[in-house]
């Protein structure tokens, strides 16, 4: 019987259940879709469909009698809360990021505290979907299930608790919030007070590595006790706890390639300086100590609406035609900021890239693919102004590791090496994560 782990990683578009039973290679157990769905203008994300799809996963785990499952670690995107009442039930589906609630919220807050005290006790970068303004946003419309709420869980937490019966707060995902002091790396009660949330509703925090319960026979029946790890449960950093510093003898700058696109660097202490906030860049907590220095980029997330568009019209493109398509494309086309936010989730992503020009679906992908790699190189250059160190390559993980024609690009527009990890980053960092916990007890 070999021993193995499991890894659930969640993202924006779907939901895998990952074995592996070495570390290194990893199979995929059961994958499934997600999405946030509309109700009476409002963006939700439906976990019950999400938590269905977990249970049938490991169900087929459990039913594997070659296998030892050691862990089960819990990884999803960041900064969307599920509000739970004092009987311990779920009040709502979690609100969206992309829900527009906290449109222009971020200035009506700065009135309550200065954003640069904001920034000088967090280093996160100002986003309107930040933890912080979808509170403040909540307590300005009275939102019931947070006004009802006795906890707070985070995605990955909330899933966590499913599974255990343990209500705990993840230290990674905690970060994401724009909640948490960068130095003492605790909750700011100032924030918590100013936005409208209660430090009563936050539970107990937890790093990665610790240990939060054990599986309950009722989400699937192993025969034995299947421990649930804290792993490093934003999935970015998961997916950065498998990123070297340094590749092929050079200082590394990462770029976390998916539905969002995250480039940065690894440092032991959090860069909070006013060049920093002038760049927007975060500080979010990582493994072992370290502060993941980075800016996020609106990534795949343009590309895949507008596949999604054109599959409902009639056109079902595969990533490889993509490709093509972009590259079928002469003349380099007038580019655009992907972190505009006419981007974030509009009714008709293929119009907001046209922006009211003649193009075809081929010019549209090709003019993706040059404002995305423009933008990384923009970052990059903001990167290098600010790491304590000379970035000499760029390391591209995830999903977008495998785009040859976009990293060619993007190395153009950095002007260093690309060099390409693991597709599969963030599991991998999921399971090491439970494997290095697994083996120190």
């Amino acid at each position: 019987m070999k021993n193995a782990y499991c890894a659930i990683d969640l993202g924006a578009t779907s939901g895998r259940v990952i074995l592996s039973a070495d570390g290194v290679t990893i199979e995929e157990i059961h994958r499934f879709p997600n999405q946030v769905y509309e109700k009476n203008g409002q963006f939700f994300w439906d976990t019950d469909h999400l938590l269905h799809e977990i249970r049938q996963g490991l169900g087929l785990l459990a039913a594997r009698k070659d296998l030892h499952i050691c862990s089960i670690g819990v990884d999803t995107w960041g900064v969307d809360v599920v509000y739970i009442s004092k009987e311990g039930r779920a009040l709502a589906h979690p609100r969206a990021y992309r829900d527009p609630y906290t449109e222009g919220v971020q200035q009506e807050f700065f009135k309550q505290i200065p954003r640069d005290r904001i920034y000088e006790k967090t280093g996160i970068q100002f986003l309107d979907f930040n933890t912080l303004f979808q509170f403040y946003a909540c307590a300005k419309e009275h939102y019931q299930p947070f006004e009802q709420a006795d906890k707070y869980l985070f995605i990955p937490d909330y899933i966590n608790y499913e599974l255990t019966g343990v209500m705990r707060c993840e230290y990674t995902i905690l970060s994401t919030s724009q909640l948490l002091h960068a130095h003492d790396r605790q909750l700011d009660a100032e924030l918590v007070e100013k936005c409208g949330a209660k430090m009563s509703c936050f539970p107990p925090i937890v790093m990665p590595g610790e240990q939060i319960g054990f599986l309950k026979p009722s989400v699937a029946d192993f025969g034995y006790p299947v421990p649930v790890t804290a792993v490093a449960s934003h999935d970015t950093a998961s997916a950065v706890a498998s990123v070297p510093r340094t590749v092929e003898g050079r200082h590394a700058a990462y770029l976390s390639s998916g539905t969002w696109s995250l480039m940065g660097i690894v440092v032991d202490e959090p860069v909070i300086t006013p060049l920093t906030a002038e760049m927007n860049f975060t500080n979010e907590g990582g493994v072992n100590g370290t502060i993941r220095l980075l800016k996020n980029i609106t990534g795949m997330w343009i590309l895949e609406q507008c596949r999604k568009q054109w599959k409902a019209q009639g056109t079902d493109y595969s990533y490889p035609e993509l490709v093509a398509m972009a590259q079928s494309v002469t003349q380099t086309p007038e580019l655009f900021n992907p972190d505009e936010p006419r981007f974030a989730n509009p009714a008709d992503m293929p119009a907001q890239v046209r922006n009211g020009r003649n193009m075809t679906d081929a010019e549209v992908v090709s003019c993706i693919y040059h404002s995305l790699a423009h933008r990384y190189g923009e970052v990059f250059a903001m990167l290098r102004r600010i790491a304590p160190w000379e970035p000499e390559a760029l390391y591209i993980i995830g999903g977008g590791a495998r785009n040859t024609y976009l990293n060619r690009l993007t190395e153009e527009e950095t002007g260093v090496p690309v060099l390409t990890g693991s597709t599969e980053a963030t599991a991998l960092g999921n399971i090491a994560i439970q494997m290095q916990a697994h083996t120190t007890k």
